[in-house]
């Protein structure tokens, strides 16, 4: 067959991560020419800016992590596969993931990396035990189940000053996560829950936000944290700005003031939502092509998102540290589809577009029902407007008719009612992160096996996930007769 006949094999897109940035930049490449693997460790397209309704039993985990094989079904150049990335080699540009023990090598021509990022408990991993952050569904369910029932042990406690630590719930930043969650636990003590208890007063409970910073919402300026500030005071949340958490367990929390003066709450619940680091992804890139990695470990990239002498690697999201832009998901969805627009156009013979410019679309936070901050470039205002265009932007991004309706009926149910249909909380989410954390190790081995296979892109089947067994039967399985919030 003469050479002019030949087929001319696609170039091949791996795209690590099912977030913002990855999603919008595989969805923008339905049309090219190319053949595009989106690896990730969960599944689905978590629509992570509502996972504090999740956490404070407004919204199902349904409703806000639509399943990444469904978004993109009708998609035919793309195959989505179920791994956490573990190595990138630039050198022979291929991406290694693994999935209960069976390892996978995927071959690349383009590679897009919009891993995100995690909490970052900057240098003191061991409070991650006591105060889960906010980043995954897990944490969502977790944090469900530590809210929830720490109303239910108050119930049935014996004294007031145990009453006092059940219902105390300290927050752990100012951020517009932090000031959410705190507003909306708040708000679940004082309207959801009334009524629903004999021997306590939820609306008793005493809900604390720390941060390091000298104001709530810094990066929306004094004028918006001044108002969210008097919101959060008025639905009944303490505020302790220049505050440095000292330590955590899990009775409390221990922190210093600006003056130097220590203090301590008593409290059973938690919530750290005081800062992201990259992936550890980021500092694998860092270390093969030289770039610099940033205090929150994000990796600086060029002006395109690319690496320095590797123009195939795009870096979007909250991995990609570049002109001081923000962690937002505006930053990684125009990221993304830079990616995919510069990759269909060097594939196809046409010139770069040039450097990524960010537009900017303004910031939002919603602190309470009818009451929110929305910065819009010079433009600020706060109240019953802004919450109406918050709930609308939301909706906007929220991917799946399904979950845009169910959203809005749930929103209905628990803005203008009291109720919150998503209450159940189990044991098994409460101390299920601690458990697999231990076992890891152990329950790796055990599904592994001498011998686990290293298999090329295409031919790795995941193997059967099996419980270990306890000794002593079910019963044996179960967590101490304690909290479903106390975690000693």
């Amino acid at each position: 067959m003469n050479d002019q006949h030949r087929t001319k094999p696609r170039p091949r897109v791996v795209v690590i991560g099912s977030g913002f940035g990855g999603l919008f930049a595989t969805k923008a490449l339905r049309r090219a020419d190319v053949d595009i693997t989106m690896i990730d460790a969960t599944g689905h397209h978590l629509f992570q800016p509502l996972l504090y309704q999740v956490a404070t039993g407004i919204l199902s985990e349904g409703e806000i992590a639509a399943p990444t094989r469904e978004i993109l079904r009708r998609q035919q150049n793309v195959r989505v596969v179920l791994g956490e990335v573990t190595d990138i080699d630039l050198t022979a540009r291929t991406v290694t993931s693994t999935v209960l023990g069976r390892t996978t090598v995927h071959g690349y021509d383009e590679l897009i990396v919009a891993a995100g990022a995690g909490q970052s408990y900057f240098g003191n991993d061991r409070f991650a035990e006591f105060a889960p952050g906010l980043k995954s569904i897990d944490d969502a369910l977790e944090l469900r189940g530590r809210i929830f029932g720490a109303f239910e042990l108050a119930e049935l406690a014996e004294t007031q000053v145990e009453i006092d630590r059940l219902l105390t719930f300290v927050v752990v930043g100012a951020g517009p996560t932090g000031v959410e969650m705190a507003g909306q636990v708040a708000e679940l003590a004082r309207r959801t829950l009334r009524e629903n208890f004999r021997n306590i007063d939820p609306a008793g409970a005493r809900v604390v936000l720390l941060d390091a910073s000298p104001g709530v919402l810094p990066a929306f300026g004094e004028k918006l944290g001044g108002l969210a500030r008097r919101r959060l005071s008025r639905v009944g949340v303490e505020v302790h700005v220049g505050a440095t958490v000292t330590d955590v367990d899990a009775d409390g929390i221990e922190m210093e003031d600006s003056d130097g003066h220590g203090h301590r709450f008593d409290a059973a619940t938690t919530i750290w939502a005081a800062g992201v680091q990259a992936s550890p992804l980021a500092r694998i890139l860092a270390d093969q092509s030289g770039a610099h990695i940033d205090h929150a470990r994000r990796i600086v990239v060029q002006p395109d998102l690319t690496l320095p002498g590797h123009p195939e690697v795009h870096v979007v999201g909250d991995m990609a540290a570049l002109d001081g832009l923000p962690g937002v998901a505006q930053v990684a969805i125009q990221g993304g589809r830079y990616a995919a627009d510069a990759i269909q156009r060097r594939h196809t013979g046409k010139d770069p577009r040039g450097p990524f410019r960010y537009f900017d679309k303004g910031s939002m936070a919603t602190i309470s029902r009818f009451f929110a901050v929305v910065q819009i470039g010079r433009v600020e205002f706060g109240g019953f407007l802004a919450w109406l265009m918050w709930l609308a932007v939301h909706l906007f991004y929220m991917v799946g008719f399904r979950s845009r309706v169910v959203t809005v009926l749930d929103w209905l149910v628990s803005f203008l009612g009291r109720g919150r249909a998503q209450r159940v909380a189990t044991q098994q989410q409460v101390y299920g992160r601690m458990a697999l954390e231990r076992l890891f190790e152990e329950f790796e081995a055990a599904e592994s096996g001498p011998g686990s296979p290293t298999v090329s892109s295409g031919s790795a089947q995941p193997s059967p996930v099996v419980e270990p067994r306890r000794p002593g039967g079910a019963e044996a399985s179960r967590p101490p007769a304690r909290t479903s919030t106390e975690r000693q």
